[in-house]
């Protein structure tokens, strides 16, 4: 048996449903999962649906073929038909902390991400440890102010020759560069913590500390050229008082930064995101 995840995307127009479910039951399939849904400010359908194949004979690559044809021009699709049963190749970007990082490679191990992690690539040296106890490849590409061009060709080299889909920064501490966006389009996931933009700099915690806050969070989203205001995949929060100290708010803004972040790279990988316009539609 094989099966396949669809997506699409187009203006929203009747029989759309219909034509395709019909299309899928021509070619033999069962459909074991659909959901929809329409932007109505925008009058744009989505839709998300996992079809099974019983004969031994069904090609992936023949299917999309005979789907474009019968499909995509009358509607004018915007759509993508994954394999269900490839893994999508995931690059791991750190810097100095380890929280996410951890948290990452521990589900991994678990069986929890449906996912491959070829290589972990960092500018400092200081996780190489975790990697090699992980037994997976640590690449150390060093950056400077004259080194980044250099450092981003290197990158770009490591991604090409692991045939890498996306790529997770888990606090990695660099802007990445617009050459790298435009070869990954909303396929680079990072994880903040919620103050952005009401408390910048290398001590967020502090500042909101300072200010009294009652709640505290964090943001995982796709990178765009637009610093920190990519698509929103996965958002948490957890309340906060007076009585928490600012090592109490670190430790709790970490353990929401894990758990944004692992949400956020489970529904990349299992291809329930579809984004339009800077915004996402999550499907469940």
């Amino acid at each position: 048996m094989q099966k396949i995840t669809l997506l699409i995307n187009c203006e929203d127009q009747s029989n759309i449903i219909a034509s395709v479910t019909s299309f899928m039951a021509s070619n033999e399939g069962n459909i074991v999962y659909i959901d929809q849904h329409v932007d109505r400010e925008q009058n744009i359908f989505f839709m998300r649906l996992e079809c099974e194949f019983n004969s031994s004979s069904f090609s992936v690559e023949d299917f999309k073929q005979l789907f474009k044809s019968a499909l995509v021009a009358k509607f004018k699709l915007k759509w993508r038909i994954y394999a269900a049963e490839k893994k999508p190749k995931m690059a791991l970007f750190v810097s100095k902390y380890d929280h996410c990082l951890y948290d990452i490679l521990s589900r991994y191990n678990s069986g929890e991400l449906f996912l491959d992690i070829p290589f972990i690539l960092s500018n400092h040296l200081d996780l190489k440890p975790i990697a090699e106890s992980f037994n997976i490849p640590f690449y150390h590409v060093p950056i400077t102010k004259t080194t980044k061009r250099e450092a981003e060709q290197e990158q770009l080299k490591l991604l090409e020759a692991h045939n890498i889909d996306f790529i997770v920064l888990a606090r990695y501490m660099q802007i990445v560069s617009k050459t790298l966006i435009d070869k990954y389009p909303n396929k680079i996931i990072n994880i903040h913590h919620s103050f952005l933009p009401a408390f910048v700099g290398a001590k967020p915690y502090h500042s909101a500390y300072k200010r009294g806050v009652k709640i505290i969070g964090a943001t995982s989203h796709y990178i765009t050229e637009e610093l920190d205001a990519g698509p929103i995949i996965e958002q948490d929060v957890t309340q906060v008082s007076h009585t928490h100290s600012i090592k109490d708010l670190i430790a709790k803004g970490r353990d929401l930064e894990k758990i944004v972040l692992s949400n956020a790279i489970k529904l990349h990988a299992n291809r329930k995101v579809m984004v339009f316009n800077n915004k996402t539609v999550i499907f469940s």
